[in-house]
This record gives structure tokens, sequence and C-alpha cells, in this order.
């Protein structure tokens, strides 16, 4: 997936977060904020895991970027007291490349691999069987005489991370022994988020200053750090370094970021399915032509958190605003009912 560079709210990383993120990013469950019911659950597996004094079972994390499926990699390997190897889907080319990584795990290691679902189908195949039965199926030379050789893996944990579940394959699904969804966090959350960082890097907060950031944070960690680093910014320059409630305000404005976290391109979104389409139902496709993007960038940046807030339905015949989005807008809701998609058993 790729998108446009600089936007303030993109969830995906950029060169200036890394070393925030690295700094500020939790060593142990007890250290994360938010995401409770994976927490509590993966404490288990740990803790039941440590206690066999085995590798814990492969784990699978879905859900929109920018919401922790990295850091909770690396909690994971803190945890275990194990190393963490990290890698991308899109970075194994070839069967060799995933052939070389495997051959060198030591036991218990982690292995991250992040966009796993955009790994090949041939390098999918040496997967298999790594993962169920720790070994690694090698062919020797070419021809007739090409010979295959099994060698033995020690036990090591696969922790995949996707923003598009749908999109792994069934066999690679189910060689994971457990599966968890990263929703958005809270306002709550958010919150506690942004007033530890803002201690981290010796920024000046009042609680409403903070509580400003998280609500236009659209429950993304990594979004609501990089809005306190512009905040910060505001408050150096047009304010005495403090960040407060109304300062806060102000600084997201400029940044066109509204108070539910929208930005110009989520309205544009949404402008496009009310204004040219009357509401909907519209295809993808359709509305990426029309606002100018990459269909993969309104499915996995922009869809998501307007689905969180209420403001679209997925439907079969397309994407539809709903009336909270017409009210955020300003706009009449004045969309013509549409005829439902099924009137008895057909749609027409």
């Amino acid at each position: 997936m790729s998108q446009k560079p600089g936007r303030t709210v993109a969830p995906e990383p950029e060169p200036e977060d890394v070393a925030l993120d690295r700094a500020l990013r939790p060593q142990r469950l007890d250290d994360m904020i938010g995401q409770e019911r994976v927490r509590e659950n993966l404490r288990i597996l740990l803790e039941a895991a440590r206690a066999r004094q085995e590798a814990v079972e492969h784990i699978l994390f879905y859900g929109p970027p920018g919401l922790g499926k990295t850091t909770l990699a690396h909690i994971i390997a803190h945890e275990m007291d194990a190393p963490l190897r990290i890698t991308a889907g899109p970075a194994i080319e070839r069967a060799g490349d995933l052939a070389a990584i495997l051959s060198n795990l030591r036991a218990r290691e982690v292995l991250f691999i992040d966009e796993i679902h955009r790994l090949g189908k041939v390098v999918e195949e040496i997967l298999y069987p790594a993962m169920e039965d720790f070994a690694l199926d090698l062919v020797i030379g070419q021809g007739p005489g090409a010979r295959s050789i099994r060698l033995k893996l020690p036990h090591f944990t696969v922790v995949g991370a996707t923003t598009r579940l749908a999109l792994l394959s069934a066999p690679l699904r189910t060689r994971f022994g457990a599966v968890f969804h990263l929703d958005f966090y809270d306002e709550a959350a958010l919150d506690e988020i942004v007033t530890r960082a803002a201690r981290a890097l010796h920024v000046a907060i009042e609680p409403e200053g903070s509580r400003e950031i998280a609500r236009r944070g659209r429950g993304t960690p990594r979004v609501a750090l990089r809005l306190l680093r512009r905040v910060r910014d505001y408050a150096q320059v047009r304010g005495n370094g403090i960040i407060t409630g109304p300062l806060a305000a102000e600084a997201l404005a400029l940044l066109e970021i509204d108070p539910r976290g929208l930005d110009d391109l989520d309205r544009r979104v949404l402008r496009a399915i009310i204004e040219k389409f009357n509401g909907g139902p519209v295809g993808l496709e359709t509305i990426a032509a029309t606002v100018g993007e990459e269909s993969d960038t309104i499915m996995d940046v922009v869809e998501p958190y307007l689905l969180q807030l209420g403001f679209l339905d997925r439907t079969p015949r397309g994407r539809i605003a709903t009336r909270l989005a017409y009210e955020h807008l300003g706009l009449p809701y004045e969309r013509a009912e549409q005829p439902p998609l099924f009137a008895n058993g057909s749609n027409g």
C-alpha cells in the first residue's frame, strides 16, 4: 500500500516517527496502555509458555496500521527473554530468502513478519512446514538428480502482522495458534499515552491539552504522538511552551484536523459520496478516482476510522455515508432512500 507523503494523520510510520517510537515503545505488557483484551490473552499465553520452558505458539495480529502490532512483537520477545528478528512480506522475494532466515533462527527466537499477507505463494510453502513441524524442506540439485532433504529447526515463534486479514491464505492462517484483532484505542487510553509521551519529551502539557490531542488522534497512538509533536512546535512558536486545551485546538485547526480527527482527505471522501453520488452506495474504485487517491489508501487508511465513527457503511453494493456524516459536515440529510438489496429474495 502506498500513500502520498505529508498527511499528518496517516497511521503509517514516517522517518521522523521511528526514533520516537523506539524511545517510547513499552518493553513489557504491564507498561502497555490500551488493548486490554489482547494484553490479557497474551499474558496467559506467555506465562504458560515460560512455565513449560517452550517457545510461545505462533501469533497473528491484524487490524488497521499504527495500533501496536510491531510493539507487541517487541514485547513478546522481551517477555520471553528471546531474540527478535524483524522482516516484512515484500522483503522476502524468493524462497531462498526465507530459507536463509529460518536456518539461522535460534531456539525460542521470535520472527516478526510484517505485512505477512504479501508473502508470495512459493515463499509461503517454505513457511508451512517450518511453522507446523519446525522443519525446512530443501531441494538439492536440478533435473533427474535433484533430491529433497529435510532440516530440523529449533522451536521458534512466528509473529505475523497484517492490515488485510482477508488476503491471508487459509493454509497460512490456520498455522497460527492465536489470532488477535487490534482495535482503535479509546480516548482515555490515548490521553494517557500522550501524557506519558509529553513527560518523556519534557513537554509541559495541561490535562485539557492532552485530552484535545487524544480526541483528534483517530484512536491511533502513532497519530496522537505525531500530533503531540506538531502541537509542541506550535506552543513553542505561538505560545509560552505550555500545551493548553485552547492552544492544542488552535494548532490542530491550523493543520485542518477537525475535532473528530478528520483531515482534508477524510472530508473529501465523505463529500464525494454525499455530493456526487447522493450519499451512495458507490464503489471503492469510483471513490478513489473521484478524490484522486489509490483505492488501497482509501480502504486501509481512510475507511477504518470512518467506519469506527459510524460515518460510513459498507454494503454489498458499495459505500454509504450515514446521517452522522451529514451532520458532521453540516449538510442536510436528504439522501433518497435506496431500495433494499433483496426484496422477496431478489434485488430487482
